[in-house]
């Protein structure tokens, strides 16, 4: 197996999804938290919200980590009735109404949703095809799949920061990549595979750049992948102390670090006939 190889199956892997990566919501809430020094914001519950108006029923939020999307729609839409599931137990915490699931076999009857979501998590899934013919299966045929996931270009700025931290760890020019969760279901690779399940997909791209004058909200971000920091190929505390002290220089001499980023929310309507 190669190294590549045992990055997807350690992305996908359960029983570590459902224990050091996100056994509670910490992990999630620190990769969440970073956007707040984005411009502009996206408040993605909100856009999610509005994207639902035409919506009634049941809405699943399958993959809904610590809840944030579940909360505003419980808040913003009482009419609705919402289903948070989770492969990680830990996770969902006391969440009200809560399920865990694997979203490549959902327990959810056919036809029977408004709305199913799918917010940054397919990368998290082994057999994706097969998780993307489900939201479309429990879909009525004029529900509406909502998915989101990064760009190629996402936070390159990152990988960079990485690598140059774990080459002045190891002494060499530039270290091995850190794990990507996205790379496996990109923004660019999405539309796709989600057309091959659904007759319309509508990409709304999410832009924005973080500048953060305080170097944690960084490290805090790069130490959320602690779950995965035996296949980083590099001592993991180490390196982040050197990323810190990296981003500390970058604000003393430009005032800020910055970072590119890009997002979006893929809209999906019209599930095939032969998905159901």
């Amino acid at each position: 197996m190669t190294a590549q190889h045992t990055r997807d199956a350690s992305v996908t892997d359960r029983g570590l999804l459902s224990s050091k990566a996100y056994g509670s919501g910490q992990h999630l809430a620190a990769r969440q938290s970073l956007y707040a020094w984005q411009t502009p914001r996206h408040d993605l519950p909100g856009m999610v919200v509005d994207e639902l108006a035409g919506v009634g029923g049941r809405v699943a939020d399958v993959g809904c980590g610590n809840g944030k999307f579940v909360q505003r729609l419980r808040e913003k839409r009482r009419d609705l009735t919402v289903i948070p599931m989770d492969v990680s137990q830990g996770i969902l915490g006391d969440i009200p109404g809560a399920v865990v699931a694997d979203a490549q076999q959902l327990p959810i009857d056919g036809e029977s949703l408004g709305a199913v979501l799918a917010l940054h998590m397919l990368y998290h899934v082994e057999d994706r095809s097969r998780a993307v013919r489900e939201l479309a299966r429990v879909l009525a045929p004029d529900g509406i799949a909502i998915v989101s996931t990064n760009s190629l270009t996402d936070k390159r700025e990152l990988e960079n920061l990485w690598r140059q931290a774990a080459g002045d760890v190891l002494g060499i020019p530039e270290g091995p990549a850190r794990v990507q969760l996205s790379a496996r279901f990109t923004l660019e690779d999405a539309p796709a595979m989600l057309g091959a399940f659904f007759t319309e997909v509508r990409t709304i791209p999410l832009p924005g750049v973080i500048a953060v004058t305080d170097a944690e909200p960084v490290v805090a971000h790069l130490a959320s992948y602690a779950a995965w920091a035996d296949q980083m190929g590099v001592p993991f505390r180490e390196t982040l102390d050197r990323a810190r002290e990296r981003i500390s220089e970058t604000i003393r001499t430009e005032g800020a670090f910055r970072i590119h980023c890009l997002g979006g929310l893929l809209v999906c309507r019209g599930p095939h006939p032969a998905s159901t």
